[in-house]
């Protein structure tokens, strides 16, 4: 099959969304009305779940500055809020604001070291022009019914690396659905990915949206070497007229089911570099080497299982280009932990034309091939086995005490890095053994790691506070190398939980009454 090119005319509909005048302020608006299907879906249900502004205050905004002074408004990067977005978000409108709770930046909706945030398209539609998403450092974010199109890299104006939505840099439990994202060609145009991953981003699910018209549709990991990321799901998508990344996995796993793949010009699903793909259900239209390991020696691995390929054409397989076809097999196991009803990928065309993309009115199906209302809670029939390989750790029960720990403090004279720092000197301050030093956050939350230059197995930590300011009342303790979660609580002190080898455990505070100051993270075998 020949070369189609990405820059085909983007769909009519497109411009009806983009009417709604950038006008007003900022408005309160009940909470019921906030208009966010119910239920994070696939692996954004894990890790303790995706539930974004979910509690907090609903506010309108349209205009890129007013999400910004949304986010900076509140009593703390952590307060949840729901932000209804309507009209057109661009350049023109969209500059930094400044504040405690946030940290923004100008030509870009900038999600950076905050949390629990739901973005939510509403009335006539949501439309992000040539403005990109960004989400770094940040955890608990939703974003529903939007379009994102035309990000730039090059040329002018750009945003967000030319990304529509891109997330690096420790970001976990992200649920994107029911979005449009789009552009108008491929990196000779200035385009880059659609909905790109790296730098330790996992527990996301990207559901019921489209992306189309683009050379690439989006990465997990940066290169061959940044294998951080994974515990991705993509289900009810449509990829349309795009050139390869649909997605490209570097290492982690990933669950692709019921999507529609139609238009993948030069390859689509390319796992390498270790990565695992259960890819099941899904419909692959007028594409060419839509699965397999390309553009590398280095092997990725697959699960296939009920997809229809229709109209495909394969290459032969070389040194590096190691397509899945002419009859994919599996040549792995990848089990997912959580559960999920399968649509036939028969009806997969019709039931993703009907349901996928911003302004569908949040449509889902639950196997049966018809589009409904979301329910107030998923239905999940089928439930896979999980296993070690594919499935993060679950959490264990901490309990929290003062009782220090027996033995060797192994956090003396290791490395350390965090998300943000405020009033403490440095982030080393946590593993000096001195309680007259300290760190804090920027804020009431944030996160402190311990690091080794290789694996060492803990089964403890104890973490203690210095006086003055703000006391910690809700933290989580990470697997920095696979981002599970080990332990979690309320005031801090001690927790135990299974011996885990890693090489960096990372302290999240959830929660606290003020600043709070961290003096020591101490670590145990």
């Amino acid at each position: 099959m020949g070369r189609r090119s990405p820059s085909t005319r983007l769909q009519a509909a497109l411009a009806a969304l983009a009417v709604a005048a950038a006008t007003g302020v900022i408005l309160t608006i009940p909470e019921a009305s906030a208009a966010v299907a119910a239920g994070a879906t696939g692996y954004a249900s894990q890790n303790g779940g995706t539930t974004g502004g979910a509690g907090g205050q609903t506010v309108r905004a349209t205009t890129g500055t007013q999400i910004h002074a949304a986010l900076c408004g509140r009593a703390s990067s952590s307060t949840p809020i729901t932000i209804q977005v309507e009209g057109t978000i661009n350049h023109a409108n969209t500059a930094k604001v400044s504040g405690t709770s946030c940290n923004t930046a100008a030509g870009v909706i900038e999600l950076k070291q905050i949390s629990n945030v739901t973005l939510v398209g509403v009335g006539a539609g949501a439309v992000f022009d040539q403005v990109g998403i960004h989400i770094r450092e940040s955890s608990n974010i939703i974003i529903q019914n939007v379009t994102v199109k035309n990000v730039k890299k090059s040329g002018s104006p750009t945003s967000n690396g030319g990304d529509a939505i891109g997330m690096e840099s420790d970001v976990r439990n992200v649920w994107v659905d029911h979005s449009t994202l789009e552009a108008s060609g491929g990196e000779s145009e200035g385009f880059d990915g659609l909905f790109d991953m790296k730098d330790n981003t996992q527990y996301v699910t990207l559901s019921y949206s489209v992306l189309r018209n683009s050379g690439r549709g989006g990465l997990v990991g940066s290169s061959e070497t940044e294998l951080s990321n994974g515990f991705i799901t993509y289900h009810h998508n449509l990829y349309e007229n795009i050139d390869s990344r649909a997605p490209l996995l570097r290492g982690g796993t990933a669950h692709m089911y019921d999507n529609h793949y139609q238009q993948l010009n030069e390859s689509g699903i390319n796992s390498r570099a270790g990565a695992h793909a259960k890819v099941e259900n899904n419909y692959f239209e007028d594409s060419k080497d839509v699965l397999g390991t390309f553009y590398t020696d280095a092997a990725g691995y697959w699960q296939v299982a009920g997809n229809v390929f229709d109209n495909v054409t394969w290459s032969p397989k070389g040194t590096d280009y190691n397509p899945a076809g002419p009859n994919p097999t599996s040549n792995a196991t990848v089990s997912v932990p959580y559960a999920y009803t399968l649509d036939s990928a028969s009806c997969v065309p019709d039931v993703v034309a009907r349901t996928a993309g911003a302004g569908k009115g949040l449509l889902v199906s639950d196997g049966s091939c018809t589009p409904q209302s979301p329910s107030p809670t998923p239905t999940a029939t089928a439930s896979p086995t999980p296993t070690a390989t594919a499935s993060p750790t679950p959490t264990p029960t901490a309990t929290a005490t003062t009782a220090p720990p027996s033995g060797t403090n192994l956090s003396i004279g290791a490395g350390s890095d965090g998300s943000s720092k405020a009033d403490g000197t440095s982030y080393g301050n946590v593993r000096d053994g001195n309680l007259s030093t300290y760190w804090s956050p920027a804020g009431t939350t944030g996160s402190v790691s311990v690091k080794w230059g290789s694996p060492t197995t803990i089964s403890s930590v104890r973490v203690r506070e210095a006086a003055g300011a703000g006391t910690v009342t809700g933290w989580r303790l990470l697997n920095g190398d696979t981002g599970a979660v080990l332990a979690t609580g309320g005031a801090a002190g001690t927790a135990t939980f299974p011996a885990t080898a890693l090489s960096k455990v990372t302290f999240e505070i959830t929660g606290a009454t003020g600043t709070p100051r961290v003096a020591e993270f101490e670590t145990y075998a």
